[in-house]
């Protein structure tokens, strides 16, 4: 019988939640940091391009003229420069991925989860408020320190979902780790909130503060996190054996299914063999198509809003947000599912064919605000919630299936191949996105979503066809014991 949630509390001690909150809030503020930027490239493109010719303005400005710091000629440069450095964040983060899920596996992850946190805020102060501050303006420059901005930020994913399957694994519960897998949503709507609210005194400040509460978690993770129950003389395997099989990896080797779980030393595995553990391939590949669909969304919405229907930017960001809060609702909900059936496959499949559904119906969502909102928050959450769902529960469900005989030093590494690959398919997918938007319009890039959402499905169909027959089999054995 699947627990309930009485049951999942029960597990559960105070050291439990401050690894939850602690993980949860760490990448909170990396997303809210990442949000700022989408939320400030008008007032970025504002800053690089000459200002607009006023008859009554003097010439020259005391102290500083557009002759020192101006980078580009037009916006319409600046605003490819800002997608240019969305491209090189996401190429960066996505080959930070495979590098950081490897060392998250052999160096103390709170150790990398800090120095990423804290490297990250510093980079984002420098790029987005020191070289303000001190009106160094240089394409160089940006364009490095957001490289670095990618490779440390790539840090904090892997290494988080480590954690939380140290914590949470063993019981398996997507129900937990559906609802932890909000942070990136509400991240985005913490960082659009923080940038609104002191974007008046100038975008350096909309980075100031990010940077800073996001350096300041750092530290608090790096004092107060402890990444295993082992670390506070708990076990991992602490729950009776009873609790044990009821709540198994759920997924695993068919034919160590009914065996013994062999309990051999812990040692870290090679990238490679992480990549070629049963399941770590399909999900990779489909969730770089999943993650390209989500990211457009992230990097997107709010421009299509405001060029498609003629609202004011300020309206497009805080009706963008009901995407998110889908998001929340829908890796909490499906989480919860897949913890009763005992199977995650089948619901992610549902949840995405029906989100193919709804992105033909927003694609001709008529021009009104609620209406846009009801069906922006159900395409987020039937895109965002198997979205959540393959970046948190699944990853740690592959890094600790029986195919690698019980080591637990294969879930950061999975993560990050199954985040890095997604990454990639995410940045290419930008491109893309505005190519086919020139060429065609948005119709047609709705369209393009549903193509991609319908191949995540299809990478991932035999792992959906096996678990369907499995359920089929236990229903029948269900059946003849009655």
């Amino acid at each position: 019988m699947p627990p309930s949630c009485c049951g999942y509390l029960s597990q559960y001690t105070h050291h439990h939640l401050v690894a939850f909150l602690l993980t949860f809030f760490s990448y909170v503020f990396l997303h809210a940091s990442r949000k700022t930027f989408s939320n400030v490239k008008v007032s970025i493109s504002a800053q690089w391009t000459p200002s607009p010719q006023n008859g009554s303005a003097p010439a020259f400005s005391p102290g500083e003229t557009w002759e020192k710091n101006r980078l580009f000629e037009n916006e319409e440069q600046a605003t490819l420069f800002l997608g240019a450095l969305d491209s090189i964040f996401l190429f960066s983060y996505a080959v930070g991925l495979y590098l950081s899920g490897v060392i998250g596996d052999r160096v103390n992850l709170r150790y990398v989860l800090c120095f990423g946190l804290c490297g990250s805020a510093a980079v984002g102060f420098i790029f987005g408020t020191l070289t303000e501050w001190l009106h160094i303006y240089n394409v160089y420059l940006y364009c490095g320190l957001w490289v670095l901005n990618g490779l440390l930020q790539s840090t904090v994913w892997p290494c988080v979902v480590a954690v939380m399957a140290n914590w949470f694994g063993e019981t398996g519960s997507g129900f937990v780790f559906g609802l932890w897998s909000a942070c990136a949503s509400v991240g985005n709507i913490l960082g659009a909130f923080l940038a609104s609210s002191v974007l008046k005194y100038g975008y350096e400040y909309a980075f100031l503060v990010t940077s800073m509460v996001q350096f300041a978690g750092g530290v608090v993770l790096f004092f107060g996190l402890l990444t295993s129950p082992n670390e506070v003389g708990l076990s991992s395997d602490c729950q009776t054996r009873h609790d044990v099989d009821t709540h198994r990896p759920l997924i695993n080797d068919e034919e160590e299914e009914h065996g013994e779980r062999r309990r051999e030393p812990s040692k870290a595995v090679g990238f490679f063999q992480a990549f070629c553990l049963p399941g770590v391939l399909p999900y990779s590949l489909a969730y770089a198509c999943l993650k390209l669909v989500n990211y457009s969304f992230f990097f997107w919405l709010p421009f299509y809003l405001s060029n498609n229907y003629g609202w004011k930017e300020a309206e497009a960001d805080r009706l963008s947000m009901w995407y998110d809060v889908g998001g929340i609702v829908g890796g909490t909900v499906q989480g919860l599912v897949t913890d009763f059936l005992g199977k995650r496959s089948p619901v992610i499949a549902l949840s995405l064919t029906l989100a193919m559904a709804s992105l033909v119906g927003y694609s001709h969502s008529p021009n009104d605000k609620t209406s846009n909102a009801v069906l922006l928050a159900i395409t987020g959450f039937l895109i965002g919630g198997p979205s959540n769902m393959i970046s948190s529960a699944i990853s740690a469900d592959l890094g600790r299936q029986e195919a690698i005989r019980g080591s637990r030093e294969a879930l950061a590494t999975v993560t990050g191949i199954v985040d890095g690959t997604g990454s990639i398919g995410a940045a290419g997918g930008q491109y893309l996105v505005s190519l086919i938007e020139s060429k065609l319009g948005w119709v047609a890039v709705f369209y393009f979503f549903v193509v991609m959402t319908g191949t995540s499905i299809m990478f991932i169909s035999p792992l959906i066809l096996r678990e369907v027959r499995t359920m089929w089999r236990e229903r029948q054995t269900r059946h003849h014991q009655l």
